[in-house]
């Protein structure tokens, strides 16, 4: 039987440079258990999605991450590429937004280079996860363990490496939604 989460709202947050599949598979898995997606970003209008480095589709931002809120959502998903993280990690409101899920308890999940924003958040020490596998000093100078898992969960934080892993990543997902506080 599949995990249901009808009447979760799961904030997906992401920008420019967002690898597709790790956006659009997991917002898919929400969408599919009854959960509502919504695209928090630091910008409006629509993100620029990839495929590695070559461009892909585009999406319509729902809101802003200035005009979102935490209390909004039951949960967060931070999608990896390289050069989204690297944008988010950059705007006081997206790490913001970021310290605040965990602040309250809900669970985050982060795929391949998403948990650089969970650094720049200072929500990784003394935690264990596992991301892309260039991460790893980052994770570990942050105060994390490392671990070269597919999927691995660490009290509502949700972790994956890569692509490969979206299948396990999203099952986690779903799970941590559906048994939150």
């Amino acid at each position: 039987m599949a995990t249901s989460i009808s009447g979760k709202r799961v904030a997906f947050l992401a920008t420019d440079g967002v690898e597709e599949v790790e956006y659009t598979q997991p917002r898919q898995a929400v969408e599919e258990a009854g959960g509502t997606a919504e695209l928090v970003s630091i910008k409006d209008g629509e993100i620029q999605a990839v495929n590695h480095m070559d461009k892909a589709g585009t999406y319509p931002v729902d809101k802003q991450v200035r005009d979102a809120a935490a209390t909004d959502y039951d949960a967060l998903v931070l999608p990896g590429g390289v050069a989204n993280p690297d944008f988010l990690r950059t705007d006081p409101d997206a790490v913001r937004f970021v310290r605040d899920f965990f602040s309250a308890g809900k669970p985050v999940a982060a795929i391949c280079h998403g948990p650089w924003t969970l650094i720049e958040a200072g929500v990784v020490d003394g935690r264990t996860l596992t991301s892309w596998p260039s991460l790893r000093t980052d994770l570990a100078n942050a105060g994390a363990t490392w671990v070269d898992e597919p999927v691995f969960v660490d009290d509502g934080l949700v972790t994956s490496r890569k692509p490969d892993d979206i299948p396990a990543f999203c099952d986690k997902i779903l799970e941590e939604i559906a048994h939150a506080r």
